[in-house]
């Protein structure tokens, strides 16, 4: 019987949403040189203060932090999917960008690293956020221009741990995003089209741990990619309110989304279920505070809160837990 049949090819499975296989393989091509972009801040700039917030977690597949200190993402850029490291040596930031994507988030690199903007704005009126601030001096609001990548983690983050939310967001890039241009680390991933997550079946929402009011809310959220992604060149409170029409997406959302795709220093996030408080104990020593308390706590701040929140939680200044961190409801095991 010998040679009658084809050896059967293993079959791959998904496994904690990784694509798992046969080791070996077809070898890793070389990637071609990518292209490449070095800018001069005016000022002092930290990588990862500044592109930390567009981490989803420390397994997300469109974001890498590695040794050497530079900082690897993943995105769906309106030409396309692209790969950008960027590195920050000697006073100087170098971008390298892969993909067809590359040319526009080198363009866009400045932007993204808070060259818009203005960290002078802010005036500490309380000790804490001034001492936070000279501790930091390499804060800067990052401006990512695209909505769509932000608003769609921040929907998974509605009304569950962080964890659940990381984890479902992991697992729907991996599976249905596509593999990082260029010699991207660690199987990187951009995350998915608009027209992708629409067709995502039921029971992938399920399996990810997500309910189907948040699914619904991404699946309303897609079918008008185009318009809300237009939001990216609107003000950040006129963006808020076009993201807000879609049902599902409520001023937590949209707050959280803005302050990454359009850098807005005073979008603070109200509804959170933890936020007031931490800024209240700091700010006032009320670990109780509610969304009101804590925005009086930052009228002095208008036009900088969400900058003075920041501070905040850089700061360390937090209450202690007063209870067992809420479980996971682990909706995908039933």
């Amino acid at each position: 019987m010998a040679g009658r049949f084809a050896p059967r090819i293993p079959r791959t499975s998904v496994r904690g949403g990784e694509l798992t296989g046969p080791a070996g393989g077809v070898p890793r091509q070389a990637a071609a040189p990518g292209k490449v972009r070095v800018w001069v801040p005016d000022g002092p700039l930290d990588l990862g203060l500044v592109l930390g917030p567009l981490r989803r977690g420390p397994g997300d597949p469109t974001f890498r932090t590695m040794p050497d200190g530079s900082v690897w993402r993943a995105s769906r850029t309106p030409a396309g999917p692209g790969t950008l490291r960027v590195t920050a040596r000697g006073g100087e930031v170098r971008g390298e960008a892969w993909g067809p994507g590359a040319d526009w988030l080198l363009e866009r690199l400045p932007r993204m690293l808070g060259a818009d903007d203005d960290p002078s704005a802010f005036v500490p009126r309380h000790r804490l956020l001034a001492f936070t601030a000279h501790r930091r001096p390499g804060l800067r609001l990052t401006r990512t221009g695209l909505v769509l990548e932000s608003l769609i983690p921040s929907v998974l983050e509605q009304k569950v741990t962080t964890l659940e939310a990381y984890q479902a967001w992991r697992l729907l890039v991996r599976k249905y995003g596509e593999p990082a241009p260029g010699p991207a680390p660690g199987r990187m991933c951009v995350m998915p089209s608009a027209r992708t997550w629409a067709l995502i079946p039921s029971w992938d929402w399920h399996l990810a741990g997500v309910d189907n009011k948040r699914a619904s809310t991404i699946l309303r959220a897609v079918r008008v990619a185009a318009r809300l992604e237009e939001s990216a060149g609107m003000e950040p409170a006129a963006a808020q309110e076009r993201l807000e029409v879609v049902s599902g997406i409520g001023p937590w959302t949209s707050a959280e989304t803005v302050q990454r795709s359009h850098g807005a220093p005073d979008a603070v996030t109200v509804g959170d279920l933890h936020l007031p408080g931490i800024v209240g104990f700091a700010l006032g020593g009320d670990r109780d505070a509610d969304d009101s308390v804590m925005l009086r706590l930052l009228e002095p701040y208008a036009g900088q809160r969400h900058r003075a929140a920041r501070l905040v939680l850089l700061s360390g200044r937090v209450p202690g837990r007063r209870a067992p961190r809420m479980a996971p409801r682990g909706i995908e095991r039933i």
